[in-house]
């Protein structure tokens, strides 16, 4: 079994979404200073690299990460390969190959180079879903999505979407680094820290597969 770690590390330099307060590290505690340990303290947005949204993210009264059902976040997925792709709208993904009875599904595109290069700018020209993709997921029963930037869907259209995935319950995963992954079926482990009652939460994913 292969293990393939599809998460960003999460530093300073990390891009983050325009308007989210930056993200801090610091080390208050330093063994080099004669303290007993290093310890170090961590600010930062909920969506900071690869996390996950919850319902309560777009939806008044949705729930919080703390509540997602572990048995979507861990299963098998299955990754497409969307890196000629422009927009993830429904006539794309109808001609997708996803498998049926899919239940998680991850969405490689063009956007995983960018982690590759270490670019540190926000990119609002990255591939996302558009409402009629989002409609098509809700359609086909998906209960996890994936995409490889730090927005399920397009800048210019961010609000219907998220609202459509999370209105039914699908629960996203963004800010993932699919460019070592090929298409294919996959275990997924998704783990988010359980920040109670919390809109999202930063995760670690990885892909197990052959």
């Amino acid at each position: 079994m292969r293990l393939y770690d599809i998460s960003v590390g999460v530093s300073p330099d990390l891009p983050i979404w325009p308007g989210d307060p930056s993200l801090e590290l610091e080390r208050f505690s330093r063994i080099e200073d004669g303290d007993i340990a290093n310890v170090t303290k961590i600010s930062c947005c909920v969506h900071v690299g690869t996390h996950v949204d919850a319902p309560y993210h777009y939806i008044e009264g949705g729930i919080g990460v703390d509540r997602l059902p572990l048995e979507v976040l861990i299963g098998r997925a299955y990754v497409v390969d969307m890196t000629k792709s422009e927009k993830i709208d429904a006539e794309v993904l109808d001609g997708a190959g996803i498998p049926p009875r899919t239940r998680r599904v991850l969405f490689k595109t063009k956007n995983s180079a960018l982690w590759e290069k270490d670019e540190r700018d926000f990119h609002q020209d990255y591939v996302g879903v558009a409402s009629s993709g989002a409609e098509w997921l809700v359609r086909k029963g998906i209960q996890l999505v994936g995409i490889d930037y730090l927005g399920i869907a397009p800048f210019e259209e961010t609000i219907e979407p998220h609202q459509i995935l999370l209105k039914a319950g699908i629960i996203i995963l963004e800010g993932l680094n699919l460019s070592q992954v090929m298409r294919g079926r996959y275990t997924l482990y998704c783990l988010p820290i359980k920040i109670v009652g919390s809109d999202g939460a930063p995760a670690r994913a990885v892909l197990a597969g052959v």
